[in-house]
């Protein structure tokens, strides 16, 4: 009988360590909690990409056309006020749409290039895709933005830079290959270009006469068949 009463009060200090070990093994049990400011980190970026991608989609269908924020939020399935929230403003959310349809643009241009047989017909391809892509009107409206409202500046100039840096490498990789030449570095290539593409579309929107298509956009570009840099201002660069 003393064996029996030894046993069962020996019992809940046999089962302390069960306790024990439930208890150490709450921190694991809190671990998905620890991660739901990652998670919610990855559906705010998901939501502002897809505001973007949505945006640009809307600018595009309209050239010329703004779209609202009711607009913009509507066909996002999201409430207006997410819009501010992730950019602080219409107008940053339309910068960052614009410059995403530009290098979707872009990336069009770049099949349209790989397609030339030479130099000067990938220089008058590049200038007649570029001034027909529907993206320009919302790249001019994000420059005027950037100009207008200083706190966009930076967001412009870090798109503007991408661009050029994108063009660059399409430039230099075609080059190599096809064995041509540009009269100038290919940095200052990209830059030249689209600062006269860009330029032109900006004149025209302030009221100059005339049209970007009055603009020799082709003479904007040095490359050439043969390689090497010739030297600048000779053989009309750019023109046939």
């Amino acid at each position: 009988m003393e064996k029996k009463r030894t046993e069962a009060a020996a019992a809940p200090t046999r089962s302390t360590p069960a306790r024990s070990a439930s208890t150490r093994s709450t921190p694991t049990r809190s671990t998905p909690t620890r991660s739901a400011p990652v998670r919610s980190r990855d559906r705010g970026r998901a939501t502002r990409r897809h505001l973007i991608e949505v945006a640009a989609r809307l600018c595009g269908e309209r050239p010329g056309a703004e779209p609202s924020v009711a607009e913009i939020a509507n066909a996002a399935g999201v409430f207006p006020n997410q819009v501010t929230y992730h950019f602080g403003s219409k107008d940053a959310l339309l910068v960052h749409a614009a410059f995403l349809g530009l290098l979707h643009d872009a990336r069009r241009i770049e099949r349209i290039g790989r397609q030339a047989p030479d130099a000067a017909a990938f220089r008058r391809n590049i200038a007649r895709a570029v001034l027909a892509m529907p993206s320009l009107p919302s790249v001019a409206r994000a420059l005027a933005a950037g100009i207008s409202k200083p706190e966009l500046a930076p967001v412009v100039d870090r798109h503007l830079q991408l661009l050029f840096r994108q063009s660059e490498r399409f430039v230099g990789r075609l080059v190599d290959s096809r064995g041509w030449g540009t009269r100038r570095p290919l940095g200052a290539e990209a830059r030249t270009f689209w600062s006269t593409a860009l330029g032109a579309v900006l004149l025209v929107r302030a009221g100059a006469h005339g049209t970007v298509a009055d603009l020799d956009l082709a003479g904007a570009l040095t490359v050439h068949d043969g390689p090497g840099h010739g030297e600048p201002g000779r053989d009309e660069p750019g023109h046939d």
